[in-house]
């Protein structure tokens, strides 16, 4: 066969001027080693002392080989226990027999009567116990720099774990090196048994008490793979985890192992169905979570994530790991009667957890929302549906909040709800972004748009202090009047468009307990409207214009010259500093308090007619009672006293004079409507 290379004229060059010369250089050093080396010349035609050294060092193979294989592996119990307890600062113990066999292409090791015990501030309770411990090594992976356990068999192994509320860990071997959230990783393990396993948990923190059975067979039987299965209590409600994965047998690291598990209590349940991404390495997985409950915040108990109170909730997405880094990606779900979607990133930074939320609402039920400012919902079931409203017991929500859990991480969150169901505020969206950092949580912004109109401000809550201290500055600018009173007849009973503040600042663990020792200043401003003439007139108490009016049905209207409410607020009490209504055909001036703790309020209308009037009650209008329902009444001390004046007058005159005291010239003039604003703003 004719040999291609041959007529290659670029191999002839490599051949010639490569090839040959190396060739050339290889088999003179070959020479000048045969002749010049005493190593290879003593292996070529070796003498008395080489082979002495020969013998002495295969005399030295045999002995270290007979040592291995004879030698009583219980006399290192001692030191090996020592050594260790010393390095870990607890006891640690070999009680039983110690078997070692080195000389196999898989060396292996057997211990029985493992004891670790607790730390020092836990010494009452081994950490853990086991009986009987077997495992080996591939010696191939192992002289190339990887460890790889054909082989670990454990039998009746106790654990017990705790951890305190300043969050020492029992387990820890090295307290002191810095928590990173990193996983536990093992090195590869192809089969892996546990027969027997009990571990015992005692997480103070969060009241967490769990015994739990651990077991992994080998089989093709329901008993087969791995089973962890416990029970106990949960800040005092029932708990249970279950934990299931195939069996431990063909292990490799590239192929992702698959499990199982469930959590119940604090009235929610977690389930999750994934894979470990590189088997033994605890901190890359990812899986399919569901989860559902009736209040996210108890999450708290078996997450340690801080998340607000809500409405019952059901959401699914996925769950990945990354060492200290978990995702909550691409969920969806219910929370109340209003959809959440979003994504979730909890991590470590600085040695403190952080999370970090983008959430969304295509449609939010803003009672949903007042559940996670404290307000009690109230829960209906229908089937498989939970269906939950946040309308508080009372105006302003009670429920405390949990400054230790604002504490114990930092985080960002944004969410916006583009549509907001049909309320009596007439909300259409919603948008909050808030920042915490070290017990301080800033809200910049919060916003509520409006059909017509927007609420916009910031809050500051100061959770640094056993009582939380808070300080909010909202905005209001545009609402419609009309949403606020509602139309008589079809026809509008007043329109305009009003703009407010409020500054207010204060201690208190809720909204209610903030607003009802806060200070500061509240007020709200009409710069100009319309009003039914008939209600203009009753603000005056013009007996024959306002009631003839109404029951004429006149829908004519006066205008609203402005209206202005400015208060100031100390310890929980608004005063009116500046209260005017001032209309086409009168001018009303208020005073009184409104007391937030309580609720209630107390005002006092004294209204002055521009024109004259035939019939008309000199006596204020007073609106008292619960802020929720108040009780709007004359003075009836004032009424009295009027007609007390016009029977004297009739008794004295004549019966005419006594229609004097019901007479008003309307010599009332205009506010001066500029002034007033300027001072509110």
């Amino acid at each position: 066969m004719r040999n291609p290379l041959k007529d290659n004229p670029n191999w002839l060059v490599v051949r010639d001027r490569a090839m040959v010369p190396a060739g050339v250089r290889l088999r003179r050093w070959r020479d000048w080693v045969a002749a010049h080396d005493p190593v290879y010349a003593a292996v070529r035609r070796p003498g008395r002392p080489e082979r002495i050294a020969a013998a002495v060092a295969l005399a030295l193979a045999g002995a270290v080989v007979a040592f291995l294989l004879l030698f009583d592996w219980n006399l290192l119990r001692g030191p090996i226990g020592r050594w260790a307890s010393a390095r870990y600062d607890r006891e640690i113990e070999l009680n039983g027999d110690l078997d070692v066999a080195l000389l196999s292409w898989t060396p292996s090791a057997r211990v029985r009567g493992l004891r670790i015990g607790g730390p020092d501030w836990a010494r009452e309770q081994d950490t853990l116990t086991v009986e009987d411990l077997r495992a080996s090594v591939r010696l191939r992976a192992l002289l190339g720099g990887h460890v790889e356990l054909p082989l670990v068999v454990v039998s009746r192994p106790r654990a017990v774990l705790i951890a305190t509320g300043d969050g020492r860990r029992s387990w820890r071997l090295n307290p002191d090196q810095p928590d990173t959230g990193e996983g536990l990783r093992l090195p590869p393990i192809n089969r892996l048994l546990i027969t027997d396993g009990r571990l015992s948990l005692d997480e103070r923190r969060r009241k967490i008490r769990l015994e739990a059975t651990v077991d992994a067979r080998e089989g093709s039987d329901g008993a087969a793979g791995f089973h962890l299965d416990g029970r106990g209590t949960i800040n005092g409600t029932p708990l249970t985890v279950l934990v299931r994965g195939g069996p431990f047998i063909n292990i490799r690291r590239d192929r992702p192992y698959r499990f199982h598990g469930e959590i119940a209590g604090a009235g929610a349940r977690l389930i999750a169905d994934g894979s470990i991404t590189r088997p033994f390495d605890f901190g890359q997985f990812t899986a399919a979570l569901r989860l559902r409950g009736r209040d996210l915040a108890d999450l708290y108990l078996l997450t340690g994530v801080t998340t607000p109170n809500t409405p019952p909730y059901r959401l699914a997405g996925k769950l990945t790991r990354d060492d200290a880094r978990f995702t909550f990606a691409d969920f969806s779900g219910r929370v109340g009667s209003s959809d959440l979607s979003g994504d979730v990133v909890v991590d470590k930074a600085g040695g403190r957890r952080r999370v970090d939320a983008d959430l969304r609402s295509r449609r939010l039920d803003l009672d949903d929302l007042m559940a996670v400012l404290g307000a009690e919902p109230r829960v209906t079931s229908d089937g498989d549906t939970v269906v939950s409203s946040g309308a508080p017991g009372r105006l302003l929500p009670d429920a405390p909040l949990n400054v230790e859990r604002l504490r114990v991480m930092d985080g960002a969150l944004r969410y916006r709800a583009a549509q907001v169901k049909r309320n009596g505020l007439d909300v259409r969206r919603v948008e909050i972004d808030a920042d915490l950092k070290r017990g301080v949580l800033n809200l910049d912004p919060v916003a509520f748009t409006f059909d017509r109109g927007e609420l916009r401000g910031t809050a500051r809550i100061n959770a640094t202090r056993d009582r939380p201290y808070s300080a909010i500055d909202f905005r209001l600018r545009g609402y419609p009047l009309e949403s606020i009173i509602p139309a008589r007849g079809g026809v509008p009973t007043v329109s305009g468009r009003a703009l407010g503040r409020a500054r207010l600042e204060g201690p208190g663990a809720s909204v209610h307990d903030f607003a009802a020792a806060s200070k500061g200043t509240v007020s709200l401003v009409v710069p100009q409207g319309r009003m039914r003439a008939a209600f203009a007139e009753l603000m005056g108490i013009n007996l024959t214009a306002g009631l003839f009016k109404l029951l004429d049905d006149d829908d004519s209207t006066a205008e609203i010259r402005c209206a202005v409410a400015d208060f100031t607020v100390s310890g929980g009490t608004a005063t009116a500093r500046t209260f005017v209504i001032d209309t086409t055909p009168v001018v009303a001036r208020g005073s009184g308090t409104i007391d937030l703790g309580a609720e209630t309020m107390n005002l006092r209308i004294d209204g002055e007619t521009k024109e004259p009037r035939l019939v008309r009650l000199w006596a204020p209008i007073l609106a008292r009672g619960p802020l929720t329902s108040p009780k709007v009444d004359v003075d009836r001390g004032a009424v009295a006293a009027q007609l007390g004046v016009g029977g004297l007058l009739g008794a004295l005159v004549n019966p005419f004079a006594a229609l004097a005291a019901f007479v008003d010239p309307g010599l009332a003039e205009d506010a001066n409507c500029g002034a007033l604003i300027s001072s509110a703003r």
